[in-house]
């Protein structure tokens, strides 16, 4: 008999998931955890100490910026090494009551810290000890991964991983990436006071994101102090008395960067070195992810996979979702999906950024057609009242049935706001259900109906009470 129904090898948002759901069908799971800390990426080095550093710094930052002349402007003290001192509290606090505690609650799970590795197709090794079980999860993450740039391991660099222990405010920073992490943790060190310069290889901001959306958020940021460089070649680093300095090429000409820290955020890398992948007999594509089928399964029937290691996807919730689903496939024979165009993902840098379903390009290459509309976050008259000066919402649509099958946007709230559309896109509710919707006035989700009533009027002329 196999000592357990289901053996899953890592311990985030993936790992948890399926553990929580093998406990709820009844079924006896072993959880193996090694490398970062219980709780994986997003309490140790992700979503929760990102987004409290982003809070503080936001705190130090709306004083000095207050927007109206009846309101004076303060500079508050602002002690960076308190800062990082209570972002590593609150990640012991939260990795104890989210998941220590969680996993001690399951009454059919064990915990097992140790480094596991695949014997063969239906047993691994953990802590010198054997486990074998009828279903395996893979959920062991990614990793942050830096470019062959010359100069920059000699010159010594960070990751979000070190930014956010980080013992001093470099006062002078480079960003290589303006994807999520460069751009949340480049406006974090801004307002903590850093002079922050960010550059990235491709032609906007946000690579992967809409540009309507990219370049507004780029001219917030800009608009508030950081210096971001597109279409730049990062050529090397070098240190010139005792600082380091980037060098790059931009607008064909050679430029160098003097700073204190480099802040390298381009990417990950899957966490399946020695797991014994080939002893188990699953597959890895050519840059070392996890290949499924779509319902989480690899080339062995019996291991599955999901989260970060799969490659689908960098998002806790989606890890999540990924993780239950594979474990109730596994485990009771179903057959489960995920629509990824469902899934929302959200930047948190102010204003934030969200996006859910498809790109208006992407429209274009399923249908040849555009059927797309936005509205300026000023133009909201809550937006107005409060003085919010940046932010873009954009919905897309089906060019035959006006069904909304994605909305990006760059507004303060987004990544709550995100969800009405989110609900919309999932439902197969249409432009004309968002206008026929009730919405509380004023706030800022009356944007996505504003913008959804521009498919059938000017919205230039439009009293702010119409239904």
């Amino acid at each position: 008999m196999p000592d357990y129904d289901l053996a899953v090898i890592g311990g985030g948002a993936a790992g948890f998931a399926a553990a929580t759901k093998a406990n709820d069908l009844g079924k006896s799971v072993v959880l193996i955890n090694d490398g970062l800390p219980i709780g994986g990426t997003c309490v140790n080095v992700g979503c929760v100490p990102s987004k409290h550093l982003l809070h503080l710094a936001e705190l130090a930052h709306r004083p000095q910026h207050p927007g109206w002349p009846a309101v004076g402007a303060v500079t508050p003290r602002v002690d960076f090494a308190a800062a990082i001192r209570g972002t590593g509290a609150l990640v012991e606090t939260l990795r104890g009551t989210n998941y220590i505690d969680v996993i001690n609650s399951l009454d059919r799970a064990a915990y097992v810290e140790a480094r596991a590795r695949f014997m063969s197709p239906t047993e691994i090794e953990a802590g010198g000890n054997r486990y074998t079980a009828r279903t395996f999860l893979i959920a062991t993450g990614s990793r942050p991964v830096a470019p062959p740039i010359p100069g920059l391991r000699e010159a010594g660099f960070w990751t979000n991983r070190e930014a956010l222990q980080a013992d001093h405010l470099p006062a002078d920073l480079v960003v290589i990436g303006a994807g999520p992490i460069g751009l949340e943790l480049g406006q974090a060190f801004l307002r903590f006071g850093s002079r922050v310069t960010v550059l990235e290889m491709a032609d906007q901001v946000l690579p992967r994101f809409e540009p309507l959306i990219a370049n507004e958020l780029e001219r917030a940021l800009v608009d508030e102090g950081m210096a971001i460089h597109t279409s730049a070649k990062v050529a090397g680093v070098r240190i010139e008395g005792g600082r380091k300095v980037v060098l790059a090429e931009i607008d064909g000409q050679a430029r160098d960067f003097p700073c204190d820290e480099i802040l390298v955020a381009t990417g990950v890398r899957p966490n399946t070195e020695d797991l014994g992948l080939g002893a188990a007999g699953v597959h890895i594509d050519a840059r070392g992810f996890v290949e499924t089928d779509a319902q989480l399964r690899t080339s062995n029937e019996r291991v599955y996979a999901a989260g970060d290691v799969t490659g689908h996807g960098f998002l806790e919730t989606l890890a999540a979702k990924e993780g239950a689903v594979a474990a109730e496939n596994g485990l009771t024979g179903t057959a489960r999906t995920i629509n990824y165009e469902h899934i929302p993902s959200a930047v948190f840098t102010d204003p934030q950024v969200a996006s859910v379903g498809i790109t208006e390009a992407q429209e274009m290459e399923r249908w040849n057609a555009c059927s797309c509309r936005h509205v300026e976050v000023a133009r909201i008259p809550k937006a107005q009242a409060v003085g919010d000066r940046y932010g873009v919402i954009q919905l897309v649509a089906h060019p035959e049935t006006s069904v909304l099958v994605g909305a990006h946007m760059v507004a303060p709230m987004a990544a709550d706001l995100i969800h009405e559309a989110t609900l919309a896109v999932k439902f197969g509710l249409s432009v004309d259900d968002l206008i026929d919707t009730v919405h509380v006035f004023p706030t800022h989700s009356e944007g996505i109906k504003l913008a959804a009533q521009a498919y059938v009027r000017d919205i230039s002329v439009m009293a702010c009470c119409i239904g």
